[in-house]
């Protein structure tokens, strides 16, 4: 896993739970790394989970909440260090919908080893996008987070749910409606 998902998680938690919550989830966990992370580094998945984990434990709060709370911090990361790419697009759906096929291909340019989840369009109309999302690391809450941001950008209307294919989120399928006023009516 790249090391800039590590730098700006840790940067989140101190954010919103201070530098001492910070220091005790990599005090409790067993990292190969010793919690010291650069951004082009690459880290194993494990780390992560024990971070992630440890969070969870101390705040009470779910690993699903704090991923889908982490995308939202990590979309304005994007928006900061990559505008080009979202200027690209007109709006969440075209978006979303390329991730698989234009936003991974512009992540592998830049880090070649990622290890990322794949997604694939099931159906697609000019409002409407059923989505699948495959991955070993279940991390299905980010990407719902980031999909939420990307309404959010484009200042749009929406509504996204999902369901688990596999109860573990490592195959989950989403249903993303956009419900601008403005837009035709959306249905799936």
């Amino acid at each position: 896993m790249k090391g800039i998902v590590f730098t700006e998680f840790l940067e989140l938690v101190e954010e919103k739970f201070g530098l001492e919550m910070v220091d005790d989830i990599i005090t409790a966990s067993e990292l190969e790394s010793g919690g010291a992370y650069t951004a082009v580094g690459t880290y194993k998945f494990s780390e992560m989970v024990q971070l992630l984990t440890h969070l969870s434990e101390r705040t009470q709060l779910s690993v699903d909440d704090l991923l889908y709370t982490y995308a939202l911090h990590f979309f304005k990361v994007i928006q900061r260090s990559y505008p080009g790419l979202l200027n690209t697009y007109s709006d969440p759906i075209e978006l979303i919908a390329s991730i698989e096929n234009h936003i991974h291909v512009e992540v592998r340019k830049i880090y070649p080893d990622a290890q990322l989840p794949i997604f694939k369009i099931v159906k697609r109309s000019e409002n409407t996008l059923i989505l699948d999302y495959l991955s070993s690391r279940a991390m299905y809450s980010f990407g719902l987070g980031l999909m939420h941001e990307s309404f959010n950008y484009f200042n749009k209307n929406f509504k996204i749910d999902f369901e688990k294919i596999k109860e573990d989120g490592t195959y989950v399928r989403f249903f993303i409606v956009n419900t601008d006023e403005n837009s035709e009516s959306g249905s799936i």
